[in-house]
């Protein structure tokens, strides 16, 4: 496989930062959950629509009945993981949700393991742990003990394993696909999801003011087409394993966001767990970097 121009730990660095406006945009929105998320990929769909049928169209002709199950998986999963965690953000803090969002690495590698046979390394499994332990620090300050904050808490975490199985899922079929084909084709059927799942259940679709239409728009651009689209190009290079830690950067940033933005307090307990995930993160990554080195030199020794 050919290396990219561009390192693909820089843009999961990217992507990540673009990821921690969601909770806020989210927050902002005075509309119920299911409506946001919905908008929020009709919009990602209705921007990428043009570039697709330009460049990428014919693509659709050799995608396997394999790709399409295994889109078709991944993108409901990430309509439920939306339905899921914007809703949890109605009962408990940012902070809190997004902690027990991105701590994906306790699902990612059961499921790599299992599905994929991918091997776990002692260093990467401590190191996760590591960055795991400051999500929980952060966590520690600022969940509320009550029956909303702890229902809160429960969405994010079952909105948690299924963002890990739409990554996992998806990783199959992004290492056949262009980025803009797999993104689109996942988005859209995630979006037949969401527009299902507003109507069954009697939502409404307008009557939104026009700041609402404005975050709407937002959510698309930067967490989704920017954020999560960074986050599939990278599964090409890098695996979900590595993505799901990377993610766990999330929390600061959205801390910090929340702090300026929601005047949400940034406490004692936040800082310390924030640095604790920096150094989890470049630990897991620094260990993900020599393992290709040593993959690469074996390689070429063979060659």
């Amino acid at each position: 496989m050919n290396q990219p121009k561009i390192n693909p730990y820089f843009v999961l660095a990217i992507g990540v930062v673009a990821v921690s406006t969601s909770a806020i945009f989210v927050k902002l929105a005075n509309a119920p959950a299911p409506v946001i998320a919905f908008y929020r990929l009709f919009f990602t769909v209705l921007l990428m629509l043009p570039v697709f049928l330009w460049k990428y169209r014919k693509e659709l002709r050799v995608i396997t009945k394999r790709d399409w199950l295994f889109s078709t998986i991944s993108g409901v999963f990430l309509a439920l993981h939306f339905i899921l965690w914007f809703e949890s953000l109605n009962y408990t803090s940012v902070t809190s949700s997004t902690v027990l969002v991105t701590m994906q690495p306790v699902f990612a590698f059961i499921g790599t393991y299992f599905l994929f046979k991918e091997k776990i390394s002692v260093g990467a499994l401590l190191s996760t742990c590591l960055a795991l332990g400051g999500s929980i620090i952060i966590s520690w300050g600022d969940f509320r003990i009550s029956g909303s904050a702890l229902f809160g808490d429960f969405l994010a975490i079952i909105s948690c394993v299924m963002v890990t199985a739409y990554l996992l899922f998806g990783q199959t079929v992004r290492k056949r696909l262009t980025l803009v084909t797999y993104t689109f084709v996942v988005y859209s059927i995630s979006t037949i999801t969401l527009f299902l799942y507003v109507v069954i259940f009697n939502y409404p679709l307008g009557g939104y003011a026009g700041q609402d239409w404005m975050y709407f728009l937002l959510l698309a651009i930067v967490p989704t087409l920017l954020g999560h689209n960074l986050f599939n190009w990278s599964l090409k290079w890098v695996s979900t394993s590595t993505i799901s830690v990377s993610i766990l950067f999330e929390p600061v940033g959205a801390a910090i966001l929340a702090y300026f933005i929601l005047s949400e307090k940034i406490i004692q307990t936040q800082i310390i767990g924030g640095v604790i995930i920096v150094i989890g993160i470049w630990l897991y990554s620094l260990g993900q970097r020599k393992k290709k080195q040593r993959v690469t030199v074996s390689e070429q020794s063979v060659g």
